[in-house]
């Protein structure tokens, strides 16, 4: 099996630093949806690991949380595609769990999920916190510039790995499909 792990916010959907808090405000990112079907068509299982503190800051709730994921999966379903999983954290920054990124829960969640070590396999994510995290279990960190990607650029020193930077998903997208 081959394996790809991505952000949400920033990656595949546009961020917001108010949070995407209904099915309205969660905007796909031009090309992120046929990039994820591209993916597919080569092989890979899709998994996405995403903080959602929004549920508990209650800034939405869980039925608006499962009508924007019901949206990104009918429209990766329409470009041919599948998302395969999705885990998030729905803890606050304060709660002291282990799934919230740059912590490893969620990749863990994934590696159980699946059956498979994450080691070794892409991790996409648009700030540092995610690649924290998917550094933390083996994973190769891609950064888009995407999201807060760009903010994040200055930080990739930081976390002493060779970091791949792409413009969005789709271009990252190619440079996985060619690599793993």
């Amino acid at each position: 099996m081959k394996l790809v792990i991505l952000d949400r916010d920033g990656v595949i959907n546009r961020d917001s630093d108010d949070y995407i808090k209904s099915v309205d405000e969660f905007q796909l990112l031009d090309g992120s949806v046929e990039a994820i079907a591209k993916l597919n068509r080569h092989g890979f299982t899709v998994a996405i690991a995403t903080n959602q503190s929004g549920l508990a800051r209650e800034l939405f709730k869980q039925e608006d949380l499962e009508a924007m994921h019901a949206k990104l999966a009918s429209a990766v379903a329409d470009a041919g595609g599948k998302i395969d999983a999705i885990f998030y954290c729905p803890h606050g920054p304060d709660d002291g769990c282990n799934c919230r990124k740059p912590l490893p829960g969620l990749i863990e969640a994934i590696e159980n999920h699946f059956a498979i070590s994450a080691k070794g396999w892409p991790m996409v994510g648009d700030s540092l916190r995610d690649l924290e995290a998917g550094l933390a279990r083996g994973c190769d960190p891609i950064l888009v510039r995407t999201g807060k990607g760009l903010r994040t650029l200055p930080k990739l020193e930081q976390l002493n790995a060779e970091v791949q930077v792409f413009d969005d998903l789709q271009a990252a997208s190619g440079y996985i499909i060619d690599h793993y």
